[in-house]
């Protein structure tokens, strides 16, 4: 059996420990044992037996009975359990991203879908990488890209049986994709570029603040995830990334004065708009991983009706690999975003560890 610790239980997190919830509950040998959870503020950790938390109470637990969070104590209990633990990091916590290669160290597997560890700098990616093969450690992150969408492990059986990776492409952002599928058709109902973002807004489709999407950076980051893994040693500071967000909204103090004066800019995104569509094109916002030409972007584009990107509906993500085997890319699409579909993703790395460590 393997040892689990959680660290962020907020909506993934929660929804993660009731999927495992239900698959202990419905498989007379479990595969998994929670034995340690962590918030921001307080931790919980079982006995000195290591045995499972219980899981049908474990907020009031972690609540009345937890401690004041340390997670060097966090990662010592696990580390110290007698069977291999796997520490699950649900944050996206620069600060804990930080501590993989400790945990590593500690003799821990991990899983998470916080993207700082693998689009940050450099040093740190190369660093997890090497500990982890020393140390003979397993490190899965899916959910960094895509949520539950088989996007990363694609790319790495692409890469493992020598297919040459020419480009790759996608609509990585459900907030991108839901505000140009609703704002650039070339039929229905249009409405004005700062009421969709509103919607968006209004639905928990975006960030608080809408400009930490709008900005390109949550795309910027799943760009240089899928091009680090091709080999190349992108990084954030390199890549050439269009910011939509207007120049002059993008000090403003709060996202209240940003949503009211986006107003100011609905002719200017009309205008891109119409140009598209009178060509027969939509608007979308997309990024490419060019390892041959060393072109990647993150960009806003027009594409053809005809192109399986404009096509998409609702917050979708799609991702197109262009390769040596598969001329004719090979598409992957399904929702890229929510915490169901995201813990899926997280879920299925802990059965690719659990599989590997057991048996």
């Amino acid at each position: 059996m393997v040892n689990i610790g959680i660290i962020g239980v907020g909506l993934v997190g929660s929804e993660l420990i009731s999927q495992l919830s239900a698959h202990i509950s419905q498989n007379g040998t479990p595969t998994f044992k929670v034995i340690a959870l962590m918030n921001s503020t307080k931790q919980l950790l079982g006995n000195s037996s290591y045995s499972s938390l219980t899981l049908s109470s474990w907020k009031n637990d972690l609540s009345a009975k937890g401690t004041t969070s340390n997670l060097n104590s966090f990662i010592n209990y696990l580390s110290e359990a007698p069977t291999p633990s796997i520490v699950i990091d649900n944050t996206s916590s620069q600060e804990i991203a930080d501590s993989y290669p400790l945990f590593i160290e500690k003799g821990l597997h991990i899983v998470t879908p916080n993207k700082k560890a693998f689009s940050s700098d450099l040093k740190l990616y190369k660093e997890i990488r090497e500990k982890a093969a020393e140390k003979r450690r397993f490190i899965y992150h899916e959910s960094t890209v895509g949520a539950g969408l088989p996007v990363l492990s694609t790319l790495t059986d692409l890469i493992r049986t020598k297919d040459k990776i020419i480009k790759i492409e996608g609509i990585f952002s459900g907030t991108l994709s839901y505000i140009f599928n609703e704002f650039s058709k070339l039929d229905g109902e249009k409405k004005k570029f700062s009421e969709i973002v509103k919607i968006a807004r209004e639905n928990g489709y975006t960030e608080p603040d809408p400009r930490d999407d709008l900005n390109g950076l949550d795309v910027a980051r799943k760009v240089v995830i899928l091009s680090r893994l091709t080999g190349k040693d992108l990084s954030l500071d390199t890549l050439p990334v269009e910011n939509i967000v207007p120049e002059s909204l993008r000090t403003l103090d709060s996202a209240t004065e940003f949503m009211a004066s986006l107003t100011q800019y609905d002719e200017y995104f009309q205008k891109l708009n119409t140009t598209a569509n009178n060509d027969q094109q939509v608007l979308r916002y997309i990024g490419v991983i060019d390892p041959i030409g060393d072109k990647s972007e993150v960009k806003l584009v027009s594409l053809s009706s005809s192109h399986p990107f404009a096509a998409l509906k609702g917050s979708d993500n799609i991702i197109s690999f262009t390769t040596e085997r598969f001329p004719s890319p090979l598409i992957i699409q399904g929702a890229g975003a929510g915490a169901a579909v995201t813990a899926f993703g997280i879920f299925s790395d802990l059965f690719k560890i659990s599989d590997r460590t057991l048996f």
